[in-house]
């Protein structure tokens, strides 16, 4: 930490102050063009981290450029609020979620306040509030309505920590719960869907448009999604003579069609019954696929091959041959058919499984594809057992298909099976519909009633909110505690007026999220979730900020609701670029995560504590108790590793300007950023340069009418002018753009070098003028600081109101972002270096457009102040013999003669 000479706390203090009060009296914005800065909103934990700070600098500095460009800004904030963690916290300390979550987000708004972010606190939404969740279940409805929303009794991921079913996509691909982290199990319940699989080809083929979306997040969620082009088949299963079975099974691979030696169903096929299957094996084949229901899931897909024969045949659709049937585990019953072919030479999964469970002989596996090419002795490629899955030649199995090349081959399989009637061509996706119900209480009731006489009854629309009861007793085990409020669970039907009761799941926190941005539009709306208008005027969202660990979850979701409301006609953007309408977020910056130093005992690897530590010489840390160099590494913070890293303290010792200016200097923000103080320092050193060269400005007396004319600038003014043009095009493209911020001010720094080098005097005797401030150097000040406010806003208001004392400013983000002058940038001037006998002795600027005018040069050097006196008048009076020319007519050797 360094010895300012600016009170920064007290800097910081006074402009939130009179941010506050601006905020009243705000200039009108109407007709100006909507700019839509987001950062991801936060679940309200009671703390912000490091890593909140960094995405709130990153969208603040992007939403304060915005507004000096001249746009309507909207930069909302507000809070993620229901969930699991605040019933838990709740349980813990025996209170209400409401009470918890209240008292965290009065707490995290003042944090918020420290680190200078400008949010329209107008704005403000919080998904627990009743005024929010109407509008949740509103869209529940609505989905409902369209026949998106769903209830099927299913195969689904429990957490038994958690006591609740988790979506696909929130088990890690170690089969855990992604909160939790405990081992997930498989259960058959009955539960609440979205139907987001009818969305799935357009949620596939519109991230095309999302030319300003990160490639990696875009190819997760292309593989999420996980499009198979492929085909569909008719087997027939042989129940008796007169009793046949269809079984539709899809394929990618239908030219190895003839390699089939079994079929694989879901342990929960049509088939898995006692209406199929025979009594003697029906309880053995019962049990076995329990057992697999209860296998702890794995999201990658990559489960065990257990297997069960149910001792039925099916025929083969083109050969008549009978191929045996089995539950498999590895076949999932919400993707395809549920029935697959199995192909063991030509699929990894189907090889495994025909060895673990002794389907064929490894030599009488029919490989029925060869690669095109062959060994130098004539014989196949491929070894015997060995699979292989690409494309190739079919082999003589095939019938009238041999020698065809794979490609070729599909085609005309699939034609062929359409003309005689037993398969078509087909498309399947990996995506499945998107389990929304949760068996807790902190969550949006999911509005529907159960009556024994009508099923199910949506709420109607008039009789939202379905309130959350506020007297439960929670206890996190026991499944939702909603169904033991009996004032709250039984009611009427809508329908029929009888005896009915309230479903007791609560949704997905994720359905919560899916929307919001949307409600920011027109938060205050009571009639509806947003109107029209407001939602077209300021969707999509140009920028959102956040994490790269929700590029499944959230983001594929809010795609989703967004597609559905742009198709419900609930909104039409009205920008002339249509390219992303019906899609949420136009521009996806993922910012990467906050890493600080961990020190471990080098000897057992424990991680070891501040207060262990010999911290005195900032690159020499030392084990107090062993005298030892610690192990130093940058990992994610966490408690248990004890490298936390409070903003409020940072921000104290610091300041929040310096803070940010860290926060977006020491790595690019897609990258990990790796938290050191010694950069912070540095931070504040560069803000302290800068205000000497406002204090510097500000005491001289400025006229009002310098202009900024480059025919009467002199050499080092109009080299000042090129290289502030140069930074204001440089920053104006990051802030607007690539937004590479550590470039950024990398950049600046650059400039205020430059500018505390050159003189802020100029000498105009020649014009018979006094010596007065350069305009240059005027223009050059203000436009630093001007460039350096949206980063460090605090300090960027004081320097700014310091050189404005003449005139009342109220905000500098009033003030426009500084133009780029295109004649300014360009080097109408260079620096040409003249030797004498080899030896540098002076520079002198000449036009550019005389460089390779040798004579022209040479005139130049001669008729200067410099040229008089080492060439002309020498002072050895010696003559010059010759004169080299190099480097383009940038350097020039007059040789004298000895």
């Amino acid at each position: 930490q360094i010895n300012l000479n600016l009170d920064l706390p007290v800097i910081e203090t006074k402009w939130r102050e009179r941010w506050k009060q601006l905020k009243n009296t705000s200039k009108n914005q109407e007709n100006r063009k909507k700019f839509y800065i987001l950062a991801m909103f936060p679940y309200p934990s009671g703390m912000l981290h490091m890593g909140h700070v960094r995405v709130y600098t990153i969208s603040d500095t992007i939403a304060r450029f915005r507004k000096m460009l001249g746009y309507e800004v909207i930069h909302p904030m507000g809070w993620d609020a229901f969930g699991l963690p605040a019933e838990n916290a709740a349980i813990e300390r025996d209170i209400h979620p409401t009470d918890w979550t209240v008292a965290n987000i009065k707490a995290m708004k003042i944090q918020m306040e420290k680190i200078l972010a400008d949010f329209d606190w107008d704005r403000e939404l919080t998904t627990c509030n009743s005024d929010y969740y109407k509008w949740t279940q509103f869209l529940f409805l609505k989905l409902y309505k369209n026949d998106l929303a769903y209830q099927k009794e299913a195969i689904v991921n429990w957490d038994p920590i958690e006591q609740t079913v988790l979506a696909n996509e929130q088990v890690d691909g170690e089969g855990r719960s992604w909160r939790s982290g405990a081992k997930v199990e498989n259960r058959k319940l009955k539960q609440w869907f979205f139907k987001i699989t009818d969305f799935a080809e357009p949620l596939l083929k519109d991230l095309d448009k999302l030319d300003k979306w990160p490639d990696r997040v875009k190819q997760m969620q292309r593989y999420w999604i996980g499009k198979s082009e492929g085909a569909e088949f008719d087997f027939f299963v042989n129940l008796n003579r007169d009793n046949k079975f269809p079984i539709k099974v899809f394929t990618s691979r239908p030219d190895t069609i003839f390699g089939v030696h079994y079929l694989a169903i879901s342990t929960d096929h049509v088939l898995v019954s006692k209406d199929f299957l025979s009594s003697d094996i029906y309880l053995e084949v019962v049990k076995l696929a329990e057992k697999m229901r209860q296998d702890v899931i794995d999201s990658n897909e990559k489960k065990s091959h257990q297997g069960v024969k149910t001792n039925l045949y099916a025929t083969h659709p083109i050969t008549g041959e009978l191929i045996p049937i089995y539950v498999a585990s590895y076949v999932v019953s919400d993707y395809g058919t549920g029935a697959i072919m199995g192909v063991p030479a030509h699929d990894e999964r189907d090889w495994n499984f025909t060895k673990l469970n002794h389907i064929v002989n490894k030599k009488d596996i029919k490989k029925v594809v060869n690669p095109i090419f062959y060994k130098d002795d004539g014989t196949d490629l491929i070894e015997d057992g060995e699979v292989y899955t690409t494309y190739g030649t079919l082999t003589s199995d095939c019938g009238k298909y041999s020698g065809m090349k794979s490609e070729d081959a599909m085609r005309k399989i699939v034609d062929d099976a359409e003309t005689g009637g037993y398969g078509r061509s087909a498309v399947q996706y990996r995506l499945r519909d998107w389990l929304i119900s949760r068996q807790r209480y902190w969550g949006a009731p999911i509005p529907v009633i159960h009556c024994p006489e009508c099923d199910v009854v949506p709420v109607p629309e008039g009789e939202l909110p379905v309130m959350l009861p506020t007297d439960i007793t929670l206890s996190g085990r026991g499944g939702s505690p909603l169904k033991y409020v009996e004032d709250w669970l039984n009611t009427k039907c809508p329908k029929c007026q009888g005896p009915a009761k309230r479903d007791t799941d609560t949704m997905d926190t994720f359905v919560d999220s899916s929307w919001y941005f949307m409600r920011y539009t027109d938060p205050n709306n009571a009639s509806l979730p947003f109107s029209y208008d407001n939602a077209s005027k300021y969707l999509p969202v140009d920028v959102y900020v956040g994490g790269a660990e929700h590029a499944i979850l959230h983001l594929l979701y809010s795609r989703f609701f967004v597609k559905f409301l742009y198709k419900q006609g609930m909104y039409n953007p009205i920008h002339e670029n249509i390219q992303e309408q019906g899609e949420p977020f136009k521009q996806l910056v993922t910012q990467g995560m906050v890493h600080a130093k961990t020190f471990k005992d080098p000897l057992t690897g424990r991680f070891l504590k501040p207060e262990e530590l010999d911290l005195s010489k900032l690159n020499e840390p030392i084990q107090k108790s062993t005298g030892l160099a610690p192990v130093v590494s940058f990992e994610k913070m966490s408690k248990s590793k004890h490298n936390g890293i409070d903003p409020e303290a940072t921000i104290e010792r610091y300041g929040a300007d310096a803070t940010r200016l860290h926060m977006l200097f020491k790595a690019p923000i897609s990258e990990i950023l790796e938290w050191e103080d010694s950069s912070i320092i540095g931070m504040q050193r560069w803000i302290l340069r800068v205000w000497k060269l406002v204090e510097n400005l500000a005491n001289f007396q400025q006229s009002s009418d310098l202009k900024l004319d480059m025919s009467i600038m002199n050499n080092d003014e109009k080299e000042t002018y090129r290289m502030i043009n140069f930074t204001i095009k440089e920053m104006t493209t990051i802030f607007s753009e690539t937004f590479s911020f550590n470039t950024a001010v990398s950049s600046l720094i650059k400039l205020t070098n430059h500018l505390t080098s050159v003189s802020p005097i100029i000498n105009k005797s020649d014009r018979n003028e006094n010596s007065i401030i350069s305009p240059v150097y005027i223009h050059g000040v203000k436009s630093l600081v001007k460039m350096i406010a949206p980063m460090a806003p605090s300090i960027g208001e004081e320097f700014w109101e310091c050189l404005n004392k003449e005139r009342k400013i109220r905000t500098i983000f009033e003030e426009s972002w500084p133009k780029v002058d295109n004649k300014g940038l360009s080097v109408e001037e260079v620096t040409c270096v003249v030797q004498v006998n080899g030896k540098r002795r002076f520079s002198l600027q000449v036009p550019s457009s005389i460089l390779q005018d040798s004579l022209a040069v040479e005139s130049l050097i001669r008729k200067s102040d410099n040229g008089q006196n080492w060439i002309e008048r020498n002072k050895i009076g010696k003559k010059v013999k010759r004169v080299i020319h190099a480097n383009g007519g940038k350097i020039v050797n007059f040789v004298l003669e000895k």
